[in-house]
């Protein structure tokens, strides 16, 4: 059967399409299309015939044909035809030349890289931002009708992420702990200075290892369950089907996570400190011959409560920080279990990275203002 009539005029050459152009001729349309007898000189304009039926293949037969003798310098155009076949295919965006590092030569090489990493991140902080909208905007929606806080899921989360974290949290507390003393104990004795092992420990578990551990532990451990939680239940469409029965899934998924972490941090930052301070008196009793009372007297006279509140204020900005990448990757998650865990993985790493960098901060700030 013959799908394609030519017709020559002064004009040009007019191509009526006829037949069945659907997916089940596919093979013999297009060998059609390739062995049409067209000058490069002359205009070509294919209009439908004695046409049956069109289908999106047959459309994109069509359409790339006509694009193909555009790209060879020929006027050629599609007329008459049914539009809506074609939209989708004419906003297909234009093939580019993929620049791969290992295809360019030395400084472009290079060039090329910053510029893709550059978009890569301009991208990823666009959607962080406008997570962080979503994020706010429902715990305004929230936040003055009680009724619609989700208690029963806060208090799940609460024991998920918090009292099954205790003992792995206590127990790292614990053995940080003894190595800051006995490291500080050996250095420090060298000056004859092994008493002040105590204002060390002390200050630095309270200050600084109490609360960038917990953070970094509670990342390890929740960051990834909220990612990977999150993106299984994308991948099974449960967020859609949420959406669907006009529910919102950030109020859902997302604020219960949130609060429960910044609920949780701040005391599992009190238990590593409580922990880190029972550690160090126990090296100390070992190392510098003091009761366990003399050590928390002088533990006590060393510290003041500056000291304290400084890991105490961190807490639940590292909690925000850890719940809004966790959540915002598992959003993310898209088309397979391979999704889940590349962003399990981005997740726990960014988070970790910005509880680091918010530490610093911090340091900066608290120096800065004598705290």
């Amino acid at each position: 059967m013959t799908y394609l009539h030519v017709h020559k005029s002064a004009e040009g050459i007019r191509v009526e399409v006829t037949g069945d152009w659907t997916i089940a001729n596919a093979a013999g349309l297009e060998a059609e299309l390739d062995t049409l007898p067209l000058q490069l000189d002359i205009p070509v304009c294919f209009q439908p015939g004695q046409l049956t039926q069109l289908d999106l293949t047959g459309a994109w037969l069509l359409w790339r044909k006509v694009k193909e003798l555009q790209d060879q310098g020929q006027q050629a155009e599609l007329a008459n035809f049914d539009s809506k076949h074609f939209k989708f295919l004419d906003d297909l965006p234009e093939p580019q030349e993929e620049l791969e590092g290992h295809h360019l030569p030395g400084l472009r090489a290079g060039l090329a890289g910053i510029g893709r990493f550059a978009i890569r991140e301009k991208e990823q902080n666009a959607a962080a931002l406008a997570f962080l909208g979503r994020i706010f905007s429902s715990l305004v929606r929230v936040a003055p009708h009680p009724h619609r806080w989700r208690f029963k899921d806060i208090a799940h989360h609460t024991y998920a992420t918090g009292i099954q974290a205790i003992p792995i949290v206590a127990l790292i507390a614990f053995l940080i702990s003894i190595v800051l003393a006995y490291q500080g104990a050996d250095q420090l004795a060298r000056f004859g200075a092994k008493i002040y092992t105590v204002n060390l420990v002390a200050i630095s578990v309270l200050r600084e290892m109490g609360v960038l551990l917990t953070a970094i532990m509670v990342a390890g451990r929740s960051g990834s369950a909220f990612a990977a939680q999150i993106g299984f239940m994308k991948i099974n469409e449960e967020v859609n089907a949420l959406s669907t029965m006009g529910f919102d899934p950030y109020e859902i998924l997302v604020i219960p996570r949130i609060v429960a972490l910044v609920i949780v941090l701040p005391l599992l930052t009190l238990l590593a400190d409580l922990m880190g301070m029972v550690g160090a008196g126990f090296l100390s009793v070992y190392m510098l011959d003091l009761s366990m009372t003399q050590f928390f007297h002088r533990a006590i006279d060393s510290i003041g409560l500056n000291t304290f509140l400084v890991g105490i204020v961190k807490a639940p900005v590292f909690a925000f920080l850890i719940g809004f990448i966790g959540t915002m990757r598992g959003m993310q998650v898209s088309g397979s279990a391979e999704s889940v865990g590349q962003q399990t993985t981005n997740a726990v790493v960014q988070s970790i990275f910005l509880v680091i960098m918010a530490d610093a901060l911090f340091s900066v700030v608290f120096s800065w203002i004598g705290f």
